[in-house]
């Protein structure tokens, strides 16, 4: 469809503007997710280099956009790029942190367009372009056999019966 085709890379632009941004010039957000990562408990299995921690994002950020953009697996991408948004905006945009009224008032104004991308994010991530979804198919399929299954089973008694009507009938 058109709009989908226009929407994708429209919505994709501004995460892999972000993730290059992040990739070249990770300095600030390093900042930030350091703060972060003294502030939220961390399982071993993620590295503590916050340095690393952004530029990673930003890979994220700019291989979800591409997929997107292209409409490969768009799904997938919208799913990542929802993911990555969710820690991006409280770092970035933690306007409650803000204690100057003029940064509160943008920090607040970039933290909703954040949840409004978030919003638009999950619309794409569920959107299954009029194809039914995996749930679908699997409740269908499994319908489909048990019906097959049913037939199959009334099939083979209807023989059986046969079978053993004629076998009846050559002893007699």
């Amino acid at each position: 469809m058109l709009v989908r085709r226009i929407a994708r890379p429209l919505l994709a632009s501004v995460f892999v503007v972000a993730g290059l941004d992040a990739l070249r010039n990770p300095g600030a957000r390093t900042a930030q997710a350091a703060h972060l990562l003294d502030q939220v408990p961390t399982p071993n299995s993620i590295p503590d280099d916050p340095d690393l921690l952004v530029r990673v994002n930003g890979g994220v950020l700019v291989a979800g956009g591409a997929l997107l953009a292209s409409g490969r697996f768009p799904r997938l991408a919208s799913t990542l790029l929802a993911a990555s948004l969710v820690p991006t905006t409280a770092v970035e945009h933690a306007f409650w942190e803000e204690s100057d009224p003029q940064r509160k008032a943008q920090s607040r104004s970039l933290f909703l367009k954040n949840v409004g991308l978030l919003g638009g994010l999950l619309l794409a991530a569920v959107d299954t372009e009029g194809r039914p979804g995996l749930a679908w198919r699997a409740k269908h399929a499994t319908q489909r056999t048990r019906h097959e299954a049913k037939h199959a089973t009334k099939t083979a008694r209807r023989e059986a019966k046969l079978m053993a009507l004629k076998a009846q009938d050559v002893v007699s």
